[in-house]
């Protein structure tokens, strides 16, 4: 298996490590639960270094970028970012990603560890006449999120990087404990923060730095199993459960990042379609009527008929709940109404809800 340039740390905290997608990660260190209301409440910090950072560059790369992907990175200055997807001529996805503009014709795109060689391979086989580099940089950076309301007072006396002024989705360049790195206000959680990419030799020094200077504010070490009931409080989209190559932009109620008037771009033409045409199916959030907790693939009924599967679902730590997602027929997709999810050979009631799940105030 892969390992992060951090895995020693998590193993000097104690992290219980698992594969993930070939990598050797930290699922917990102090618990699940106690992790994620730290995040919550006061901050956490993630090694995300897992995921796959690809390179563009040239005198195309702003009209690459443009085809293909659904919204509009023309809109992007220096050090900005937005999220997107990569779509396939279905309007499905291949990924959904955040690109950074780095420079006039420079973009990073920062992708999902489970698909970084798909993706990879997906950008290079649509190429075709424009003139950029394409590199898969992801070997060779180490990414970290500091997660919480407390995150801007930890991280800023570590930095010569202006974070009070940082907007979301905005980012800058400068060092942190002594390294180059790059700092967006941008994360996985629902809470404010910020992702670090650094591509030192030693990102150590960072992981500890930010430890040490975060003890006061309790700060904790998170796995990747808060970062789930994190995301999916917050009703952030996991690939491979939530959206994939079967599901489009518009089903997945995504449809605000697509801009239609921006220009050609893989799925256009799939995606104007269909919202003429109107979707017949849209994920919705939902919560047991109940103790129980709907998982991935929970078989999904609606009036005695098996529609889908349960995509995302867990037992909401801040919510005291049972939250998940799922697909429905767009008929029965109102908040209020009910439908049923076999929960280990019993058929319980769910009622769609209003998501977000958790929103920070």
């Amino acid at each position: 298996m892969k390992r992060t340039r951090l895995h020693q740390s998590h193993l000097n905290l104690g992290g219980k490590m698992i594969e993930f997608f070939g990598w050797d990660m930290p699922v917990e260190y102090s618990g699940i639960i106690q992790e994620h209301m730290a995040v919550r409440t006061k901050t956490g910090l993630f090694d995300v270094s897992h995921m796959g950072e690809i390179e563009i560059q040239g005198p195309n790369a702003l009209d690459f970028i443009q085809y293909l992907t659904p919204n509009n990175a023309a809109r992007l200055s220096p050090y900005k970012a937005q999220y997107t997807a990569l779509t396939t001529p279905s309007g499905t996805f291949i990924d959904d990603l955040l690109v950074y503009c780095i420079g006039e014709s420079h973009y990073l795109l920062v992708v999902n560890a489970s698909n970084t060689d798909k993706d990879f391979n997906w950008i290079l086989e649509h190429k075709n006449n424009f003139e950029v580099q394409i590199v898969n940089r992801s070997n060779e950076y180490t990414q970290l999120a500091i997660q919480g309301p407390e995150s801007l007072d930890i991280l800023k006396s570590l930095t010569d990087v202006s974070l009070e002024e940082m907007k979301s989705f905005e980012s800058g360049y400068g060092q942190v404990s002594g390294e180059d790195a790059l700092i967006s206000r941008t994360g996985y959680t629902g809470e404010d923060g910020f992702e670090i990419y650094t591509l030192s030799e030693n990102p150590a020094k960072i992981w500890e730095a930010i430890l040490e200077e975060g003890k006061s504010h309790e700060i904790l070490p998170v796995g990747l199993g808060a970062r789930d009931t994190l995301r999916l409080e917050a009703t952030l989209m996991l690939y491979g459960n939530d959206i994939d190559e079967t599901t489009t932009v518009l089903e997945a109620n995504l449809g605000w990042l697509i801009k239609f008037k921006k220009g050609d771009f893989l799925g256009k033409e799939a995606l104007l379609k269909q919202k003429e045409e109107g979707i017949n199916r849209k994920i919705i959030g939902f919560q047991i009527i109940g103790k129980e907790i709907a998982r991935p693939h929970y078989p999904v009924f609606v009036e005695g008929n098996q529609v889908a599967q349960v995509t995302s679902g867990t037992y909401s730590p801040y919510l005291k709940k049972s939250i998940g997602l799922t697909y429905l027929p767009v008929e029965h997709s109102d908040i209020g109404s009910l439908f049923q999810i076999e929960v280990r050979g019993r058929h319980v009631d769910a009622v769609v809800v209003q998501t977000p799940f958790y929103k920070r105030s």
